[in-house]
């Protein structure tokens, strides 16, 4: 048997379910890879390896607790815990110590899941980066704004994790750390306890190294079966959907998505293409002015009282946001609505959509965490959107493609991420 830090969330379910593994013992497995790697990573914000054992000992010795029990689970640090400290990627909350946990982490909790440590995360999950590097390679970024999140389940320390998403901050740093990411549709999982920063767009998903194990996860935190199909013998309908944003996609997006078609339908998946409707063309810069409007007012207080101790590139945008007429706003939130009832007809009798995940590898460098611009229009439309690894760009850092579904049809769009990840994926 491999190494229990490497084995997946649905391959390691049962064996803790029938006591063939124990808590403890993947828990030590990776605990030893973190050790092996943390000093490079940097994935973590926080950690308790004797708090984490006593927990995995508890668990064993008591009656199996849920669909997750006995897996280790890193926690983005914008959720509150109430074992861990909660800082938000800013020293404004250096300490801060949460009474309760989010949410999603106390069901997760109950559904037997080990909260592993808090994964570092981005400036209040905005742009300024934490100390994160790419797994691949140290040199490159991460992505962000889920750094810590990404990079600490495709480096094969803990087997899922939580992250956010409000403009590509779970997509991007699956793309460019190789992991499989999962933004649910909008509301999906709950938010209480997460720290916001737009209430129109954040949306609670998940990290894992496949499409089943991240479906797995999320299910159980919702108490919805999100795979009922059977992947393997459904005959999928797929369309390439490039968007008005194709002009940023680099070298190596270009070529694998000029190989899609063919090697879909070799594999025996209808692959067609598809253009949105011009309504559309708009939403990206829709997004960044609802995503900006709100920020400035959910982080209204921090930059009233701490503005020093912001950071440059957040400070402007949060002055920005105050600037942003509400009639800006509004218009904004109207075409994306309007897009939104427009989007199930659009797709026509397509499953789903694939698109880009980001422009190209992970740019070289920490000192930013990439465009998300092939993520933003699919946040604001609230659409379930999976990231798939595909293959790896000229400098061997991962690539991948976006599988975009309808709003609410989350479980169809799980299904064509596993079957593009069991056909296609070399």
């Amino acid at each position: 048997m491999r190494p229990l830090h490497e084995l997946g969330a649905a391959e390691l379910v049962p064996l803790l379910a029938r006591r063939e593994v124990s808590a403890e013992a993947l828990v030590l497995s990776c605990l030893e890879r973190m050790e092996a790697r943390e000093p490079a990573v940097h994935a973590f914000a926080h950690f308790n390896p004797k708090q984490l054992l006593t927990e995995a000992r508890a668990l064993d010795q008591g009656a199996v607790r849920g669909p997750l029990h006995g897996l280790p689970l890193g926690v983005k640090d914008v959720f509150d815990t109430a074992e861990y400290p909660s800082e938000y990627g800013s020293p404004i909350y250096r300490g801060h110590q949460p009474v309760a946990d989010a949410a999603c982490v106390a069901i997760a909790r109950a559904s037997g899941a080990l909260v592993f440590g808090k994964t570092v995360t981005t400036e209040f999950a905005t742009f300024p980066p934490g100390p994160t590097a790419n797994p691949r390679n140290p040199a490159h970024t991460p992505g962000g704004s889920s750094s810590g999140s990404a990079a600490a389940v495709a480096d094969a320390m803990v087997p899922l994790a939580f992250g956010t998403q409000t403009s590509g901050s779970i997509i991007r740093p699956a793309a460019f750390c190789g992991a499989v990411g999962y933004k649910p549709s909008y509301g999906t999982l709950p938010r209480v306890g997460v720290k916001m920063i737009s209430d129109s767009l954040d949306t609670v998903g998940a990290f894992a190294r496949s499409v089943q194990d991240v479906a797995l996860f999320v299910s159980a935190l919702a108490g919805r079966n999100f795979f009922p199909f059977d992947e393997g013998k459904a005959r999928f309908k797929l369309a390439i959907c490039l968007t008005p944003q194709w002009p940023a996609a680099l070298p190596e997006t270009q070529k694998l998505f000029e190989a899609l078609p063919a090697r879909m339908q070799a594999r025996g998946a209808t692959a067609g293409t598809l253009s949105l409707p011009a309504a559309f063309d708009g939403l990206a810069e829709a997004q960044g002015t609802i995503w900006d409007f709100e920020m400035a007012r959910c982080l209204a207080d921090e930059y009233r009282r701490y503005p020093d101790l912001i950071r440059e590139r957040l400070r402007q945008q949060l002055a920005g946001g105050w600037t942003i007429p509400p009639a800006r706003y509004d218009a904004a939130q109207a075409l994306a609505r309007a897009c939104r009832r427009q989007l199930d007809g659009a797709l026509g009798d397509f499953d789903a959509l694939v698109v880009p995940s980001a422009p190209g590898e992970a740019p070289a460098g920490l000192e930013a965490t990439g465009d998300p611009v092939f993520n933003r229009l699919w946040s604001l439309l609230h659409t379930p959107a999976i990231h798939v690894p595909l293959g790896e760009g000229p400098n061997g850092l991962p690539l991948g493609v976006q599988v975009v579904g309808r709003i609410g049809d989350d479980a169809r769009a799980l299904a064509c991420a596993r079957w593009i990840e069991q056909n296609l994926r070399a």
